[in-house]
This record gives C-alpha cells, sequence and structure tokens, in this order.
C-alpha cells in the first residue's frame, strides 16, 4: 500500500475494506494503522482512497478507483443510489447487510457496555426489502441538485425545481426523485402528479434561502389497511393555487383517506407547532394490527415499518412473558401501542410520554379498542417517573422501556434501580446508547435474552430488544 499526499489531501493505494461501522460507514486500515471510514464502498473492496478529513485517530475518505469488487456486492436497484443519502447499503446483498447490524449490536453491547450476552438470537430480518416505509417526507425546491454531467455540460438548464429528498448534509439542496423504492405506490405516483401539476399551473417551489415559495412540504402515510394520508405543506397563503392543486389531487386519487395542509410560514418546516387543517376525508387514519386499531392524525408518532413493528412488539411481549398478574410500566410509550398490544395479557399497564399530543392518542386509541385496564401520563420521564408516582400507581412488576436514540436519563435508570422490577424489556433504535444504560444495571440485572430486529432494510440502522432479569 503506497501512500501519495501534498497539502490537500492524501492518498491511499489498494486499501482492503475490512468492516462496516456505525452511520452506514465501511472501514478501511491505513499504512500507520489508523482506520479510515469510507461513505461508497462495501466490505471486500479493494480501493485508493482519497481522503477528505484527518483527525488524531482517525481518516474520512472516499474510494476514487476500485481495484476488486468484493463478492458481498449486488447492483442497486434505485436509479438515485449514490446521490441520495436514504438507502446507503443498497449496494450490499441483504443477507451481509443482517450480518454487519447484528455484529454492531453485539460490538456495542459488549465493547461499550462490557456486559456478558447469553447465547446470541440471530437478527429477525425483513420480509420485505423494499417499499416498507408508511411514512415518506418530500421536499419542493426552486433550486434543485444538479448532477455532475449538468454542472459540465454547455447546455442552459431550465428546470431547477424538485420534489424528493434534501441531499445529506445540505439543508437547502433537494434531489429530484423520480421513484423511491421504499413506500408503495400510490406514493410515487401522487408525488409525481404532485409536481406535475404544479408545474403545468405555475405553482412556485419553496426557496429556503431566500423565504418563498408556494410549496414547501409533502408527507405520505400509508396503512396496511390500504387507507392514505397526503398532507401538503404551503409557505405563502394563495387560496386559489392552494384549491386548484387539493382538488386536482382528490380526484386524481380518490383513494386518499385523509387529505390535509398546513400554511406555514416560519422559518423552519416542522409542523408540531401549526394547524392542520383538512381538505377532504378524514383528519386522520388507521392502522390496525393484531385487531387493534391504532389512529394517526399528521403529528402522531407510528412506527415507519408497520409489518416489522408488529415482529417487534411481539418479541417484546414475549420477553416480558406476562401471565396475565402483573402490573406493567410502558417507559417512552408514545402513542400507546406497545402498552395495549401487551395489555390482553397484563392485569394493568401504565404508560408514560413526553409529549402530550401522544397521550391524547394514547388515551383515545384505548377507549376505542375497548381496553380498560391501561393508564397513560403526560411528562419528562426524568420529572414523572418518580417515587410518588410509584405509590400512586403501584410498584410494577416489569418495565418496558423504549426510549429515543439518545437513551434513558441516569435519573430514569436509577429510578428503575430503585423500584427493582422482576424483569426489565428493553427496546432500542439505538444499541450504543443501550449499551451504556445496560452498564448502570449490570450489577442488579442479569441479560437473559437479546433480539436485533432489523426495521429498515438497505440502511445501517437496527433495533435491539433484551430482557433483564433480577440477579
Amino acid at each position: 500500500m503506497r501512500r501519495k499526499s501534498n497539502k490537500t489531501k492524501t492518498i491511499f493505494e489498494n486499501v482492503t475494506v475490512v468492516d462496516a461501522g456505525a452511520k452506514g460507514k465501511t472501514i478501511g486500515k491505513a499504512p500507520d494503522g489508523r482506520v479510515i471510514f469510507l461513505n461508497n464502498t462495501v466490505p471486500g473492496d479493494v480501493v485508493d482512497v482519497q481522503t477528505t478529513k484527518k483527525r488524531k485517530a482517525y481518516f474520512e475518505g472516499t474510494a476514487t478507483k476500485f481495484h476488486t469488487l468484493s463478492d458481498k456486492r449486488v447492483t442497486p436497484v434505485c436509479q438515485h443510489f449514490g446521490t441520495c443519502g436514504g438507502c446507503k447499503w443498497q449496494d450490499m446483498g441483504y443477507d451481509h447487510q443482517l450480518f454487519y447490524k447484528q455484529k454492531e449490536v453485539e460490538n456495542n453491547l459488549i465493547r461499550i457496555g462490557h456486559l456478558e450476552l447469553p447465547e446470541i438470537t440471530p437478527i429477525l430480518g425483513s420480509k420485505k426489502q423494499y417499499f416498507y416505509r408508511n411514512k415518506m417526507e418530500f421536499s419542493f425546491s426552486d433550486s434543485r441538485w444538479l448532477s455532475l454531467e449538468e454542472i459540465n455540460s454547455d447546455a442552459e438548464i431550465k428546470d431547477r425545481n424538485a420534489l424528493g429528498f434534501h441531499i445529506p448534509g445540505m439543508w437547502d439542496k433537494i434531489l429530484d426523485i423520480e421513484k423511491c423504492h421504499l413506500q408503495e405506490d400510490p406514493s410515487n405516483a401522487i408525488r409525481l402528479e404532485t409536481k406535475d401539476f404544479a408545474l403545468k399551473n405555475d405553482m412556485s417551489f419553496f426557496n429556503p434561502r431566500n423565504q418563498h415559495g408556494l410549496l414547501r412540504t409533502m408527507m405520505i402515510r400509508t396503512t396496511s389497511t390500504g387507507e392514505i394520508m397526503v398532507l401538503v405543506q404551503f409557505f405563502e397563503n394563495d387560496k386559489t393555487k392552494r384549491e386548484l392543486l387539493l382538488s386536482h389531487l382528490q380526484l386524481k386519487f380518490p383513494e386518499i383517506t385523509a387529505l390535509l395542509y398546513v400554511i406555514n410560514a416560519k422559518q423552519n418546516d416542522t409542523i408540531y407547532d401549526q394547524e392542520i387543517i383538512c381538505f377532504a376525508g378524514r383528519d386522520h387514519i388507521f392502522e390496525e394490527m393484531e385487531g387493534l386499531k391504532f389512529k394517526i392524525n399528521a403529528k402522531s408518532f407510528y412506527q415507519t415499518n408497520s409489518d416489522q413493528a408488529f415482529e417487534l412488539y411481539k418479541i417484546t411481549r414475549d420477553f416480558a412473558g406476562l401471565t396475565g398478574n402483573e402490573l406493567v410500566y410502558d417507559l417512552y410509550t408514545g402513542t400507546g401501542t406497545i402498552a395495549q398490544f401487551v395489555a390482553k395479557k397484563a392485569k394493568k399497564v401504565v404508560g408514560i410520554e413526553a409529549v402530550p399530543e401522544a397521550i391524547e392518542d394514547a388515551k383515545a386509541n384505548a377507549v376505542f379498542n375497548k381496553i380498560e385496564n391501561t393508564s397513560f401520563f403526560a411528562g419528562d420521564m426524568k420529572n414523572i417517573f418518580n417515587e410518588e408516582f410509584i405509590r400512586e400507581n403501584g410498584t410494577p412488576d416489569i418495565i418496558i422501556t423504549d426510549p429515543p436514540r439518545d437513551g434513558m436519563h441516569k435519573d430514569v435508570v436509577a429510578q428503575i434501580l430503585a423500584i427493582s422490577p422482576q424483569k426489565v424489556v428493553y427496546v432500542s433504535c439505538n444499541s450504543a446508547t443501550q449499551a451504556r444504560d445496560l452498564e448502570l444495571m449490570k450489577d442488579d440485572y442479569k441479560i437473559t435474552k437479546t433480539q436485533a430486529v432489523d426495521m429498515f432494510p438497505q440502511t445501517h440502522h437496527v433495533e435491539n430488544v433484551v430482557l433483564l432479569e433480577k440477579r
């Protein structure tokens, strides 16, 4: 391996890519032993690397020449692969994706948490490897991302409008998407028709730098029962053009269950502080799971892979080992999906969540599903989950916790240890923070089961469920 360098860049030749790491990066080694994090290779490739960042302990780089292609490679199905950052592992065979996801979970639990693990249950793969997402968000832009061919061309580029995804790391550049392989039809048809109709009717696309334009974002949600929600976010309040577009979508796609809009003139495009207005149909859609119905509105959180969420919740319930006599606490309950899913096998389930709107959804869903043994409370977990709360609601036999990517606050971990339930089922979308939390609990609890679940094929993301039992 030779190294060439000048003041601006370093090139390493014949680097063997040996592993896949966090955040979808792959890993090679520099001649001095430092790690090189790569963004466009597959383990097994042999490449020349041009570095883009140099740090004390590692480099970041891009492969500029491929000497040997890995036998783990497959041909990406999406024409946007490599530019769009949504499916970074689409060039890696699915079995290999699962291998590296499971390896990451095990490494995090052992290296970060210094934990003793039982025999590892193989990762549960997804039956659907494409078209598995039930929610997609697209952005309008009047200054779309240009390809190198377009930039180097002498031709005048007249069409700069886009409806698609942000280029990774660039808040103001949108890649125009022709076909996305993440959400089932009619998602692609609705998006393409919206763009086409807007262009034909002289509707302006948003410019985030200058803060002008009519059309801002579009969200499409689907359910396993065939219901569809479409929400269009407008920056400008042009009633005529707004109603023209929405009426067209209503006519063209009568299968849309909830056709909604937002008028948002603030700096950012988050909708959580905005009024959602129903143009046609309902203001919500319903998802169904094991006979339970869940009402989903535009602001609701719901697992974005419905099929695998069902598998994840079954594993969680199985790990809990409920007999019908247990008081269960469901921490970070969201809209109460796990709580209601396990309720029929528990004496009572108490759910806690920071977002008040999510708790209102949870309560409404429980009433709708005629579930009478659940209670839901809104509040910051580290504040509400205290001794007074335990006195009022009872000491749990089992705690299920499904925190956000940052994991649990140390005060929450301390409270779980103080309560000392017989079992804790920890569901995580980030095994690194899960491992950190579990290390704090390892003197009191042993891990008796661990199960990784792939919710997001073609990406590096992976969920993991761990069962802790009192020592």
